[in-house]
């Protein structure tokens, strides 16, 4: 990390990792309404991406959260520590200009979309997905005009093209930062009707998240759990929870679950 730009990790453990990590080079941290923007600054001056792009954000709500995880840095600066600031990063440098494709990439995620294929058997497991996604399925059918056919195993098979299309629509509303966190829960879980159904409020983060898992927890639930896939799952839901939060504070008029309700899975 160089200036005021927020790219870099740290390497090696412990004390190894604290020491490889940049000093903290500042002292105030603030967010300023720019141009129908909140920006970022350290000591009144401007944060860039590693893209050299401003780091401003849509909403003040989030440029706050942001400015709390600088305010909240020792005497080094641990990106992670910072899950917002490395998606506000992402989201500029990577999806600002791409939008269209960002959100083809999330079509073709539906295309073979994690709920729609179902093993035969053990029976545990088949049950477990039906309770799972059989109402997500059927929401989406009911509410964004899109039934996805089910697949017995793991042969490709091709969705209906209407159904799509009808998700591409919806993902029109979305802005930048709002196809940023749909793509990355998208890729986190191996559904894009998950992410659009915590975004639409018809699913808590949480019940998304165990949907999204339901093949790995019965594999725990017979065999236990390894520690490392652990590690690598406790990663994965800590960026999770980053785009959640960031959709959060980009919009929270459908988001009942941040007041701790748990939406019905109704239109």
């Amino acid at each position: 990390m160089t200036g005021q730009e927020t790219n870099g990790t740290g390497a090696g453990a412990g004390a190894g990792r604290k020491a490889s990590l940049p000093k903290r080079f500042y002292k105030d941290v603030a967010v300023k309404d720019e141009g129908g923007e909140a920006v970022l600054l350290l000591d009144g001056k401007p944060v860039r991406t590693p893209g050299k792009a401003p780091l401003a954000l849509p909403t003040r709500a989030a440029a706050e959260a942001l400015a709390e995880e600088w305010r909240a840095q020792g005497d080094r600066i641990d990106p992670e520590t910072m899950p917002l600031t490395r998606f506000a990063n992402s989201a500029i440098d990577g999806v600002r200009g791409r939008e269209q494709a960002v959100a083809a990439d999330i079509v073709r995620h539906a295309g073979s979309d994690l709920l729609s294929y179902r093993p035969e058997g053990p029976q545990g497991l088949v049950a477990a997905q039906a309770k799972h996604w059989d109402p997500v399925l059927a929401w989406a059918e009911r509410a964004l005009d899109a039934p996805l056919r089910l697949v017995a195993g793991i042969v490709h098979v091709e969705q209906p093209a209407p159904s799509l299309d009808a998700i591409a629509r919806r993902l029109e509303a979305f802005d930048t930062f709002g196809l940023a966190a749909l793509h990355v829960m998208t890729q986190l879980t191996g559904s894009a009707l998950l992410p659009l159904a915590v975004a639409l409020g018809q699913l808590t983060p949480d019940e998304a998240w165990a949907a999204a898992h339901v093949d790995e927890d019965f594999q725990i639930a017979q065999w236990g759990e390894d520690a490392e896939a652990a590690g690598r799952r406790a990663h994965r839901k800590r960026d999770f929870d980053a785009a959640v939060r960031m959709l959060a504070l980009l919009n929270t008029s459908s988001m009942s679950w941040m007041a701790g309700t748990s939406p019905a899975m109704t239109s």
